[in-house]
């Protein structure tokens, strides 16, 4: 007769919540940086979309503040296989910053404060799925979790939430930002297990 340890498939969450395959559930919120933590001031934070041609739109804090700002409760799943649910953040949806973007662009490539960057299908920040988020749970996002603001992209592994977030270049073609370049999976769908390339 086999014997099978309970951990074998891994941990259920407590919350009974359904996780992507390979994930486990946290309730901190991990702390993961490729390099030193960029403190950025909001007097100087300044957050551009360049389109394929050139064209730049730019917003520094206080333009950004005057946007309508939405509240978004959603699950976060990170590639080293941790999930946290529920978390709620405030910021300005990707849809009303490219509303008056004129573009023919099919990627975005995202530029963080530091040097990191990544990349995404356009289509992925559209339709209410991608914010700039400027506060976590109540209060202004801290450094360590790329405040003052970050990309939040829920339905993709968290690397694609690039922090500290300075810009995006819309690109007619695909462009590998940092952990793309260095193996990690062009798209990062968590639900396919896309971790690395080649998943």
């Amino acid at each position: 007769m086999a014997v099978i340890s309970r951990g074998f498939h891994g941990r259920r969450p407590e919350s009974g919540r359904k996780l992507p395959p390979g994930q486990y559930e946290t309730f901190d919120f991990p702390v993961l940086s490729a390099g030193p933590t960029p403190h950025v001031s909001r007097e100087d934070w300044e957050f551009t979309i360049t389109t394929e041609t050139g064209v730049r739109h730019t917003w520094d804090w206080g333009r950004l503040m005057d946007l309508a700002a939405e509240t978004a409760t959603v699950d976060l799943h990170c590639v080293t296989k941790w999930s946290k649910f529920d978390t709620t953040w405030k910021g300005v949806s990707l849809d009303l910053l490219l509303a008056d973007v004129e573009t023919a662009a099919d990627f975005a490539l995202v530029f963080s404060y530091g040097g990191y960057t990544t990349n995404l299908p356009l289509e992925d920040l559209l339709d209410g799925r991608a914010w700039i988020a400027y506060e976590y749970d109540g209060a202004p996002l801290a450094p360590e979790h790329g405040g003052p603001a970050r990309l939040l992209v829920p339905h993709l592994y968290l690397w694609k939430s690039a922090k500290w977030v300075h810009g995006i270049q819309l690109m007619p073609e695909d462009d590998p930002g940092f952990w793309e370049s260095s193996g990690y999976h062009d798209y990062g769908d968590p639900w396919r297990e896309q971790r690395y390339q080649g998943d």
